[in-house]
């Protein structure tokens, strides 16, 4: 370790660097001290002193002042008391564990989000997993059946290139929103986390699978899962790519079908709660509101430790300046 890098060094007593203040000050009393010490001769011309050898003795002389002076930098920074921190942090973490349950039933093609309702949630949930730094998360979708497409994890990365796979057509086509509820429980049934919350959105009413919406919400509240539950798309009729019987997509406009009081009584009974979203904007401030509501607790120890750096600088000043009383009463020395 180098302690003369100054670098990443606090010091104990910065205030005795005003002693530095004094340098000039210093430097001014000796240019005046030596030029009142030298004797002068007055000659009627200087033309036959120009060849005259200096001896290195007085070219070297001002020598002693520099040692004198740097000397006493030392010793101003040996005052100071530099330290070397050490940081240690403790980073204790409640982290919460969540699935994200995402609809990718046709119906998610439609645009009246753009540029879709799917491509609209997987973005939301890109910016939900960047913000839950310390929380295990997975990823859940369904349609006409379900798939753990991410069991819940920290590694985020791997969560997010899974979630940015995901299209309709994935699965089955139909709406099992029981089916997909159930799917999210039973990833996290074994969790030890203090608290576990479901995000389920959907765009429509459930219409098929093999495990009733309400039959999964009573096995979400018995491991004491809280369910916010979204309801995607807009008031009233959305625009659908349709395919034609001989290729190509035509858009339709159809109504839209949430069964927001099913989605209501899952959020409800588990803690929850239910939210509409009829547009980018409001999917967005959604996840918001319950990144808000689910806090992740951190606590952080920071324990910080000093290594003293003064002895080589007051050492390296006592070594200057008894280099220069030695030279000052043996090669520099003045005859009285």
């Amino acid at each position: 370790m180098n302690v003369f890098d100054l670098s990443h060094i606090e010091f104990a007593y910065p205030l005795f660097f005003l002693l530095l203040l004094l340098v000039p000050v210093m430097i001014w009393w000796y240019l005046r001290r030596r030029k009142g010490a030298q004797a002068t001769l007055r000659v009627s011309s200087l033309e036959g002193l120009k060849d005259l050898p200096v001896s290195w003795k007085v070219r070297f002389r001002p020598l002693l002042f520099v040692l004198r002076l740097l000397a006493y930098l030392l010793l101003v920074v040996a005052l100071a008391r530099p330290q070397r921190s050490n940081v240690s942090e403790t980073i204790n973490s409640e982290g919460i564990d969540i699935v994200l349950a995402i609809d990718v039933s046709g119906s998610m093609l439609a645009q009246d989000f753009h540029p879709n309702r799917i491509e609209a949630a997987k973005k939301v949930a890109l910016d939900f997993v960047r913000h839950r730094l310390s929380d295990r998360i997975g990823l859940v979708i369904f349609a006409g059946e379900s798939f753990t497409q991410c069991p819940i994890t920290t590694d985020h990365a791997v969560l997010e290139n899974q979630i940015k796979k995901v299209n309709s057509g994935m699965l089955q086509d139909g709406t099992a929103i029981g089916m997909g509820l159930g799917t999210s429980v039973d990833r996290l049934r074994n969790s030890q986390a203090k608290s576990k919350v479901i995000i389920l959105l959907t765009d429509g009413v459930n219409n098929t699978g093999l495990v009733d919406p309400l039959t999964a919400l009573e096995i979400a509240k018995s491991y004491k899962i809280r369910v916010y539950t979204i309801g995607v798309g807009t008031r009233g009729v959305a625009p659908y790519p349709v395919p034609l019987p001989g290729g190509g997509v035509q858009m339709q406009n159809m109504d839209v079908q949430i069964d927001e009081a099913l989605l209501q009584k899952i959020a409800q009974g588990t803690g929850g709660q239910y939210f509409r979203a009829t547009n980018n904007n409001s999917l967005q401030n959604i996840y918001q509101r319950i990144d808000d509501m689910e806090k992740t607790k951190v606590e952080i120890s920071s324990y910080k430790r000093y290594a003293e750096l003064f002895y080589p600088f007051a050492l390296a000043a006592l070594c200057l300046l008894l280099l220069e009383i030695v030279l000052r009463y043996t090669v520099f020395r003045s005859l009285p």
